[in-house]
């Protein structure tokens, strides 16, 4: 089988880690596979040992240059160079990917369906979409047309939780008997580095941040941006400081880099009186070894499919604290792992805090049992066994 794998880059996100969790899983299946890129990132080393990766080439600036250019288009003739050199972008690009050869095509996340419309792919081969995205990020990246071809052209959706599978039956219809639940984590892959982590010296990177070694750490983690909650984060912090002023509860935020967004954050925090109780931090791959050191783990995302965060804090032994209605995670921490509270109920999840952080051996058996749901859940074996199976059921119908 030649699989054609597409993301839409290779930045360190949850749906980024998991096809990369996926291609090691394949690979040692020896799978034959190759992946497309819409754009490079911090793991493209990573999946590149792993297959041969092709980049989508960036839209030259112009067709000869920008004075030929205009002598061109007096000349009525830009028009047909400019659909000359697509052509053969798209001629380059089809032999590069063997496109003629692929028996089937894995779509990982809705927003790669920029440049899988573009590949002009034979109606005979089978697309498994493996969607990891809600509305909202559906309306942040991607295009009404391009997601309709999409999933149009989808032959079986893997759905990373009951919230998503739900969300493409009921806005996009969808037939709920092409989706298969399907939520890869390479466990034993994943506990290594979680056992890594613990016997590293996290707790010394805690204490750069100047927080006291008694400190309760409420953690989160994920891309800075609107969806994610930061400001809820910062919020939330809040009124813990105003519940329990005399408690050392602090709040470490992993994967918010440097940029205006970080600026308007931290202006929230320094107006709030919150600089040493807030922390923000750039993205790191030693994410697990802060994780490890959490005391529990507050997901404020006003959406999030399934978050592959909330599995590392499950191995990690941390309990999480969620909002109902923000995606797939109540699935997992249900009412013995953690904390569900009403969508943005924000000082619902604050008086969790506190009470946690009041009662220390419920929050380590919330934690327990978060792990263990992980490891019975999603056995890495039955994971791709699924997906297998899959490819094979769709290759010989």
């Amino acid at each position: 089988m030649n699989l054609l794998l597409i993301g839409h880059d290779a930045n360190r996100a949850g749906a980024q880690l998991v096809l990369l969790q996926l291609m090691r899983l394949l690979r040692a299946q020896n799978v034959t596979m190759r992946l497309l890129l819409g754009e490079g990132g911090p793991l493209l080393a990573d999946y590149q040992a792993l297959a041969p990766v092709t980049i989508w080439p960036a839209e030259p600036a112009h067709v000869v240059g920008p004075v030929a250019d205009k002598v061109l288009g007096k000349l009525g003739v830009w028009e047909s160079r400019y659909r000359k050199q697509q052509a053969t972008r798209q001629a380059t690009l089809r032999q590069e990917l063997n496109l003629d050869g692929v028996d089937l095509v894995l779509v990982n996340t809705v927003t790669s369906a920029r440049w899988f419309g573009q590949l002009n792919l034979s109606p005979k081969v089978p697309v498994v979409t493996f969607v990891h995205e809600l509305a909202m990020s559906v309306q942040m990246y991607t295009r009404p047309d391009e997601l309709r071809y999409l999933l149009d052209r989808t032959t079986h959706m893997l759905a990373v939780s009951k919230a998503t599978a739900n969300y493409y039956m009921e806005a996009h219809g969808f037939d709920p008997a092409r989706i298969t639940l399907f939520t890869l984590i390479d466990t034993p892959r994943l506990v290594q580095n979680v056992d890594r982590a613990r016997e590293a010296d996290g707790a010394g990177l805690v204490r750069q941040l100047g927080i006291p070694p008694d400190a309760i750490l409420v953690g989160g983690c994920g891309n800075a941006e609107w969806r994610k909650g930061n400001d809820l984060f910062v919020l939330l912090a809040r009124l813990v400081a105003n519940m329990a002023p005399a408690a050392p509860i602090y709040f470490v935020w992993v994967g918010v880099p440097k940029g205006p967004y970080r600026d308007e954050l931290w202006l929230d925090v320094q107006k709030a009186w919150l600089t040493e109780r807030v922390h923000f931090l750039e993205p790191t791959p030693d994410v697990l070894m802060y994780m490890s050191r959490f005391n529990m783990f507050a997901l404020t995302s006003r959406e999030d499919p399934y978050p592959l965060v909330v599995l590392e804090a499950g191995l990690c032994e941390v309990p999480v604290i969620c909002f109902a209605g923000a995606g797939g995670s109540p699935e997992l921490v249900e009412t013995d792992a953690g904390v569900i509270v009403p969508y943005l109920h924000v000082d619902a999840m604050a008086r969790a805090i506190v009470t946690l952080a009041e009662a220390p051996e419920q929050a380590r058996q919330l934690g327990q049992r978060l792990r263990e749901k992980v490891l019975e859940r999603h056995p890495a074996e039955q994971g791709v066994s699924v997906l297998l199976n899959l490819f094979t059921k769709l290759l010989n119908p």
